[in-house]
Formats: C-alpha cells, structure tokens, sequence
C-alpha cells in the first residue's frame, strides 16, 4: 500500500475521480499521516482482515470495504487487532478508492 511507504502521490491516484475533485492533494496526505506512522510502529506489511458491505440509508449508497490488519497484530494468538485499516469502494469491481481510514477496535 503507497500511503505505508509514504507515496501519497501514488496513493492520491488511486482515489476515485469524484473524490479527488473533492479532496485536495495535500488534504489527503494530511488524513494519510496517521495510516503512515501506525505502519511505522507496527510495520508495513498488511493482511486482508475481512470483506463485506455497508448497506447504503437512502442518502448514502451502499458501499463494499475490505479491512486489513498490520502482519504484526495478526501474529498475536487469540487477540483482535486494535486497529484495523479500512478501504471503501463502490461495488466489488472497482478499483478506484472512495475512502480509507483506520478502525480502532
């Protein structure tokens, strides 16, 4: 992942074209730093954690996300791992990221 490495150029591609439009450069290496120095405590390399949906309300589509876990909390035997990252996409065949974050469990 290019945000982990600190390639927020590379990363800020990746972003949908409606979420660029909406999201400055630079406002979106700012939201990226906490994902960068959480790999820098707990590593760089990321595991798929789960896949699934979050069902739309009527004024939000329903949206797919695939949540990884750092390598290094997946090691742990028997624990859930404090912090997930998150990515969204718009259905199971995009490839252009709608939004990312980290989830605290």
């Amino acid at each position: 992942m290019e945000v982990l490495a600190a390639s927020y150029s590379a990363a800020y591609r990746r972003l949908a074209p409606e979420v660029q439009v909406a999201v400055p450069a630079a406002t979106f290496e700012a939201a990226a730093q906490p994902l960068w120095q959480q790999g820098q405590v707990r590593g760089a390399a990321i595991e798929l954690y789960q896949l699934g949906t979050q069902l739309g309300d009527g004024r939000r589509a329903s949206q797919w996300f695939c949540r990884f876990a750092f390598a290094s909390d997946s090691a742990q035997p028997r624990r859930p791992p404090p912090v997930l990252l998150e990515v969204t996409f718009r259905d199971t065949t995009a490839r252009a990221v709608l939004g990312f974050g980290l989830r605290r469990r």
